[in-house]
């Protein structure tokens, strides 16, 4: 995968080695052709470090879907997270008109999620979020555009695997990384990977190198 550089300068020297270590795991991740991803300016103000990724699904240049992925971290640990980490992520897609009015929708949408977590071997633990449908229709003079419909999930967990016993050592990202990039694609209806082929890193778009 392939971050901007020039938006945030990411984390410092000053910043914990354990938070380093995470967000330098999230730029190993391996995501699809199709999903370009750069680095973003990160909120300040939740925790004490965080670090952001935003992405774009783009099929013939056409952008079908978009999301942030945010690594939040506080060294003295946070109650709600059970942790001293936080995965807040953010996924939006255009789908059929139809689908915004199936009861099960946010069901799936939710299910696409964590069954992108699972698949990639992300554990995780504390995970809420929730699964938004809005839809669009237009009136009078613009009677004959057709209808749009969009898809939301916005979801958090706390990401496991660090042994936090180990100075320094910060759990590895790149899973979960990986598992956002699915639940976007996903949700714009790309098939999935076969089995035993390896999505390459993202080129589209490249824009600088990761540090």
């Amino acid at each position: 995968m392939v971050a901007r550089q020039e938006t945030h300068p990411g984390p410092g020297a000053s910043s914990p080695p354990e938070f380093r270590e995470a967000v330098a795991s999230m730029h190993r991740a391996r995501l699809r052709p199709e999903v370009l991803c750069e680095e973003m300016p990160a909120p300040q103000r939740i925790a004490p470090y965080s670090s952001a990724l935003s992405a774009d699904v783009t099929v013939d240049d056409i952008d079908l879907g978009s999301g942030r992925l945010i690594l939040l971290h506080d060294p003295a640990g946070n109650d709600a997270w059970d942790g001293t980490f936080r995965c807040v992520a953010y996924a939006r897609a255009e789908i059929d008109s139809d689908l915004s009015t199936d009861q099960l929708i946010a069901e799936v949408g939710w299910s696409w999620l964590t069954d992108a977590l699972e698949a990639h071997g992300a554990a995780y633990t504390a995970i809420s979020g929730t699964v938004t449908t809005v839809s669009t229709a237009s009136f009078g003079s613009m009677a004959d555009e057709d209808g749009t419909a969009q898809l939301e999930v916005r979801a958090s967990w706390t990401p496991l695997g660090a042994d936090e016993t180990v100075p320094g050592q910060g759990p590895d990202l790149a899973p979960h990384v990986e598992a956002w990039g699915e639940l976007m694609c996903t949700a714009v209806g790309l098939p999935p990977v076969p089995e035993g082929v390896t999505a390459m890193p993202s080129r589209r778009g490249q824009r600088g190198a990761a540090h």
